[in-house]
């Protein structure tokens, strides 16, 4: 029996108004696994997600690396949990191969951590789609955004667009963001947290 692939969401809200947004980091990154892969994101017909079917990488000896699906549900952040809960009954994905890519205020900015499980930090995403799958032991792929500054809400500094003088450091958190999902999917998350976490 061929293993289910690899589940692959990136988190963020439709539309460009949001699209540049802190909030959308996670988007970013699986628009950059689908560039990579030279693949463009499509309607599902499972439901209300983007998604495209890839291969992952390069694999040891030049091989095409695990076979994943890449997805941005079409909701709003706080319903994610529909959208992913619907693609992983789709393609039979267990919940351990489920990956979620998401900005996250407690990480310095450009940081990338990556954990299974463990609660949500107040992240409407993660909650919704923790109810979704009866589950939180899902893998997370974290993005560091950082706090605001002073006293500025939180809500409206993740519905800020990164600034424009932070460009290169945006793409590099995107491209780390992208490199530590593929290496997650082929080393397994040990490896992949010690090597992103002793930056």
């Amino acid at each position: 029996m061929t293993e289910a692939p690899w589940l692959v969401v990136g988190l963020g809200n439709p539309g460009t108004r949001y699209a540049g947004n802190r909030h959308n980091v996670g988007a970013m990154v699986v628009e950059e696994l689908a560039r990579q892969a030279g693949a463009g994101l499509r309607q599902h017909k499972a439901g209300r997600a983007w998604a495209a079917e890839v291969r992952l990488g390069t694999a040891p000896g030049g091989l095409p690396g695990p076979r994943a699906v890449l997805a941005r549900p079409m909701t709003y952040m706080n319903v994610s949990g529909g959208p992913v809960s619907g693609l992983a009954s789709f393609y039979k994905t267990p919940v351990e191969r489920v990956v979620v890519v998401h900005d996250e205020l407690d990480i310095e900015p450009g940081q990338v951590r990556l954990k299974r499980g463990g609660g949500e930090g107040g992240h409407n995403g993660l909650r919704s789609i923790s109810q979704s799958l009866g589950s939180k032991d899902y893998l997370r792929v974290r993005l560091g955004i950082g706090r605001p500054p002073g006293r500025q809400d939180p809500a409206d500094w993740v519905l800020s667009d990164f600034p424009a003088k932070d460009r290169v450091e945006t793409e590099l958190l995107v491209g780390d963001g992208a490199d530590a999902v593929i290496d997650l999917t082929q080393l397994g998350l040990e490896a992949t947290q010690q090597r992103f976490h002793a930056r």
